[in-house]
């Protein structure tokens, strides 16, 4: 009797509502003492805060309140999730950020319709990562929860696309401890990027993630360790520095500082920032130095950065990363393209003009030369692709725009 009462209910509120007016909305500001209040009243577990990092939704059917999500930080440590993405444990101190965890999912009293728990997750899902971007600057690629089976069979996770990876040991955490509450979960995972496993495990971190600029070329695609790649290329390039007081070998300073513009960096600041974040196998990979006092690698800070730079020949630099960065692209046409520099002063006072060679299907400058203000880009044209390799490709002028000026690349 009671489950025919049940149905009875279920239908009743499917005549009511129409599921095609589900809407999962963040609240607004003041609806947070409501969601507050309506969480600690009805859910089993009570409410008190969502943890780190957070979002509060709200699920409506034609505008009455029927569920309320809570997502938060993720958790520090789960066995089964770091396996299943493949981290190492430093990857996972510095990338948790990009994921999410399902702190609370509450349907209110009354509200029993089938198939709509699934439907309130497959939605607010697709639009997390967004409204996370907007809110906290960087977007979030992989969402988690724990399931407690002596509440819930978790039959709508798995209908939303979820993926379960396994139980907890029945430990939790709070205040910084561990103990043992003796109630393991199962944890379930939904990717919430075509991509999100590689991106959190890949040794190079997308700068696409933390806001900065569209890198010039995927590090993670491309050799710089092994026999004839990138350390090697860079130790064809002078050391100017003194033997004295060197505690960073000049390889490993260009490597950090090549890689570092090459994945969006524009400034020695940036530079010196991407360095610190490295982890301890990057920095071996480069060839930074091992401190014993420390036991760790060192990358090299932004002023060692800076004078480094400052001291070396630029000619040299563009002309060892330009032979480097075509073996490691599959373009078959180079293209040409002159500008000037905007704010910029020569020696003689006037703006500095450049004519530079660039991959054209990947747009990676593979050479480039300032043109004397006495003379043109037809005189710098051959000094300018003397150095490079161009069997079997195309040379070419850059396009112009419609405006008849060629874009700035």
């Amino acid at each position: 009797m009671k489950r025919k009462n049940l149905d009875n209910q279920q239908n009743d509120l499917r005549a009511q509502f129409d599921l095609k007016s589900l809407v999962v909305r963040p609240i607004r500001s003041d609806e947070k003492d409501k969601w507050d209040r309506l969480m600690s009243t009805h859910h089993y577990l009570g409410f008190r805060h969502l943890v780190g990092e957070s979002l509060k939704y709200v699920a409506e059917l034609q505008g009455r309140w029927v569920a309320l999500l809570g997502w938060g930080s993720a958790t520090f440590k789960s066995g089964a999730r770091d396996k299943w993405i493949g981290w190492s444990p430093e990857q996972q101190w510095q990338r948790l950020q990009f994921l999410a965890n399902s702190q609370r999912f509450l349907f209110l009293p009354g509200i029993r319709i089938k198939n709509l728990a699934s439907k309130i997750l497959s939605i607010n899902v697709k639009r997390l990562s967004a409204d996370w971007q907007a809110v906290y600057g960087h977007p979030i690629l992989l969402a988690e929860t724990f399931v407690d089976h002596t509440r819930f069979a978790g039959t709508c996770y798995r209908a939303a696309g979820w993926i379960a990876l396994g139980q907890t040991r029945g430990y939790g955490r709070n205040a910084g401890c561990y103990f043992y509450h003796g109630h393991p979960k199962t944890i379930f995972v939904r990717p919430l990027h075509r991509n999100a496993r590689r991106l959190l495990f890949a040794p190079f971190l997308d700068p696409k993630l933390t806001g900065g600029t569209r890198a010039m070329l995927d590090l993670n695609k491309v050799a710089i360790d092994t026999k004839g790649e990138l350390l090697e290329h860079l130790a064809k390039i002078k050391d100017p520095r003194k033997r004295r007081g060197i505690r960073h070998t000049h390889v490993s300073i260009l490597a950090v500082a090549v890689c570092a513009i090459l994945s969006g960096a524009k400034s020695f600041l940036t530079i010196g920032e991407w360095a610190a974040n490295l982890s301890q196998d990057l920095l071996r990979r480069l060839g930074c130095r091992w401190d014993e006092n420390q036991k760790k690698y060192i990358p090299p800070s932004e002023p060692t950065l800076r004078r480094t730079f400052q001291s070396i020949n630029p000619d040299e630099v563009d002309r060892v990363i330009g032979d480097w960065l075509s073996a490691q692209c599959d373009g078959d046409a180079v293209a040409v393209d002159g500008k000037t520099l905007r704010g910029s002063k020569g020696v003689d006072g006037k703006a500095v003009h450049l004519i530079s060679a660039l991959l054209h299907k990947e747009g990676v400058v593979i050479s480039q030369r300032e043109v004397d203000n006495k003379s043109n880009e037809i005189t710098a044209f051959k000094p300018l692709l003397d150095p490079l390799d161009l069997r079997n490709k195309v040379v070419q002028p850059m396009p112009c725009t419609p405006g008849g000026k060629r874009p700035v690349s």
